[in-house]
């Protein structure tokens, strides 16, 4: 039993508590910003990048969202220009935004290129809003990320590299068994040894070789090899070491060991592939071979849909015209269920489009046309389980008649996407065939739309594969892959985002 506190006692220990609380008055640190225990926690090891670039890259990751556009600005006015704070923000992403799943959080990533073509196509006094978006998202992401684990990307495994006469090898066997520790210690010694094209030319096959994600795995190797592009082969090796993790994304046990439904189509048209017609690469263009694709992908398998490609090929039948089916469809699919499924159809063909016109191997090239084929029903099937699916066809879709001028009538397509989809997209079909000029100012306007109402990432993604394919389809069928367009575009009824006042204020423009 303790023995009773005197007075004493009681005088003594209230002088210490004083003296204790006297060396505890901190309020001289007031005038400085207070640290949280993630701030004062060490740095994690990542990959380092090239030294150039490393602190405008630590910047962008460092800077809270809320003084991140204001810094930009400023750093802008001092000289840093705009591939500069484009390969930032991309190196920023790969570096500390997990790409698994391919989607969600690291769109982030995946949109970087969409918002550059955004500002290629856009006029110059609107250059810099997709960039200054692309920044701000990054920041939603990143945060998203800590929340989740606080992912970022290691330092490779210097002491375990394979040479470089062994690293495609090596990489191929990792990325066929679904080993993520052989394939990326493989693609470190194949960016830093190989060519770009050839080394790109393996990732067409891994990206369009499954189905899950829907659709964003070619996606990401389309947009990465493309952002790359701008900003140059030396930020290679995060970008790629990052794209070959997220090609390895699965569920369950290694896909190299089961028949899963979502790799069957990528084996099985390896074999198909080789029924093409020698000579495919050209033919006769046919908008009712598009139209005859479009018809059976309605309701085919992906083994049909593919099956189907190879017999249309084989009738000496344009591969232009293939694509025109496969764009239409996804625009069709579109209608039916416009929602992030639907959307998808479009930047999943947009990306296999592009691989198709980029890569060199003949065998690769025919084999992504089939994928492409085969991954419409899967889509299809998706939709479906997300509830109604419509009936609307885009190829009997009534063109509304149009009296007004074209600047008129533009302003009422987009007054339309807002409150009556299909009415904007009749619209936009009767103005393109009575005046195939007015393509112009329809894409300029969708493109401001998005650069002022613009809330998502998939709202650049999406219109710049639209906006980019509606060039690939042949004249006779596009205006109707751009009218279907009018289901996911921004329609003018709103008021702009607050991040265009913040992105005016920062620029010194008002706000």
């Amino acid at each position: 039993m303790s023995s009773p506190l005197t007075r004493r006692d009681f005088v003594a220990n209230a002088a210490a508590l004083g003296a204790v609380a006297a060396a505890g008055d901190f309020a001289f640190l007031g005038a400085l910003p207070a640290l949280s225990a993630q701030d004062v926690q060490p740095r994690r090891a990542m990959a380092q990048l090239a030294a150039d670039v490393e602190p405008l890259v630590r910047f962008v990751e460092d800077t809270p969202r809320e003084r991140l556009l204001e810094g930009v600005a400023e750093r802008i006015r001092g000289g840093i220009g705009y591939q500069q704070l484009l390969a930032a923000l991309m190196l920023a992403g790969v570096r500390g935004i997990q790409p698994r799943p391919v989607g969600f959080k690291f769109h982030a990533v995946l949109v970087v290129n969409s918002a550059h073509l955004a500002s290629l196509a856009a006029t110059d006094q609107d250059r810099w809003l997709p960039l200054f978006w692309a920044l701000d998202n990054y920041k939603v992401s990143q945060k998203r990320n800590r929340i989740e684990g606080g992912w970022v990307m290691a330092p490779p495994a210097e002491n375990q590299l394979p040479t470089a006469q062994d690293a495609r090898r090596r990489f191929t066997e990792a990325m066929d068994n679904w080993d993520v520790e052989g394939a990326d210690r493989a693609i470190t010694t194949l960016a830093r040894t190989g060519g770009a094209n050839d080394v790109i030319e393996i990732f067409w096959r891994y990206g369009g070789r499954d189905f899950r994600d829907i659709g964003h795995k070619i996606i990401y190797v389309a947009n990465g090899w493309r952002t790359l592009q701008t900003i140059g082969w030396r930020h290679a090796e995060p970008v790629l070491r990052s794209l070959a993790y997220a090609l390895l994304e699965h569920e369950g046990s290694n896909p190299a060991q089961r028949d899963d439904d979502r790799d069957r189509p990528g084996r099985d048209n390896l074999a198909k592939a080789g029924r093409i017609r020698a000579g495919w690469q050209r033919g006769r263009i046919s908008s009712e071979a598009a139209t005859d694709l479009l018809g059976t992908l309605r309701t085919a398998t992906p083994a049909e849909a593919s099956d189907r490609v190879v017999e249309i090929l084989n009738r000496e039948t344009d591969p232009a015209s293939i694509w025109d089916g496969l764009f239409l469809t996804a625009g069709e699919l579109l209608m039916r269920q416009p929602g992030i499924v639907g959307l998808h159809t479009l930047t999943t063909m947009n990306a296999m489009h592009f691989a198709w016109q980029t890569a060199q191997n003949d065998e690769t090239r025919r084999w992504l046309m089939l994928q492409a084929a085969s991954f419409l029903p899967m889509f299809r099937a998706a939709m479906g389980g997300r509830g109604q699916v419509g009936s609307i066809r885009v190829d009997t879709l009534e063109r509304a008649n149009v009296q007004e001028r074209v600047p008129d009538v533009v302003e009422e397509i987009f007054a339309d996407v807002s409150r009556d989809k299909l009415s904007a997209a009749r619209k936009t079909l009767g103005l393109l065939e009575a005046h195939p000029e007015s393509a112009g100012p329809i894409m300029a306007a969708a493109r401001r739309l998005i650069f002022t109402r613009g809330t998502d990432s998939h709202d650049y993604k999406f219109s710049s594969a639209v906006l980019e394919d509606y060039h690939h389809a042949t004249a006779a069928l596009r205006n109707r892959f751009l009218a279907a367009s009018m289901y996911w575009l921004k329609g003018s009824g709103g008021r702009d985002t607050d991040l265009v006042r913040r992105t005016r204020a920062a620029l010194g423009n008002g706000g």
